[in-house]
C-alpha cells in the first residue's frame, strides 16, 4: 500500500504563483510514476502531468507553460508549480502514484487540496 498526502492548496489571488507537494509514504518500489490531476465540480478527473521516478516528465498540451512537476526522490515527493494562475483553475488538485509496472488503473490516490482562485 502507499499513501499520499497533498498538501499547499488554499485561496490565492488571480496572477498568483503555488506550489502543491504531495509526499508518498508506504510501500515505494521503483520504477513509479507520480502524477497530478484536478477535478472540477461535477466533471471528471483531468490530467495535469506526471513524472517518472527517472525523471521524465510529460504534461497534458492544455497545461505546458503555467504548470510544471518536479520531485524529488529522496522525499518521495512531487511537486506541481501553477503560475499565473486563473478563476478557471479553481479545483481540487490530487495527486497519483503509479507503482511499478503499473497503470492508472491500478494507482493509488491522495485525498486532494483544495485551490481556489479568486478574481
Amino acid at each position: 500500500q502507499v499513501q499520499l498526502a497533498e498538501s499547499g492548496g488554499g485561496l490565492v489571488q488571480a496572477g498568483e504563483s503555488l506550489t502543491l507537494s504531495c509526499a508518498a509514504s508506504g510501500a515505494i518500489d521503483s520504477p513509479n510514476v507520480m502524477g497530478w490531476y484536478r477535478q472540477f465540480p461535477g466533471k471528471e478527473r483531468e490530467l495535469i502531468g506526471g513524472i517518472s521516478s527517472g525523471g521524465a516528465r510529460n504534461m497534458a498540451n492544455s497545461k505546458e507553460g503555467r504548470f510544471t512537476i518536479s520531485r524529488d526522490n529522496a522525499k518521495h515527493t512531487v511537486y506541481l508549480h501553477m503560475s499565473d494562475l486563473k478563476p478557471e483553475d479553481t479545483a481540487v488538485y490530487c495527486c497519483n502514484f503509479i507503482p511499478p509496472w503499473g497503470s492508472v488503473a491500478s494507482a493509488y490516490w491522495g485525498q486532494g487540496t483544495q485551490v481556489t482562485v479568486s478574481s
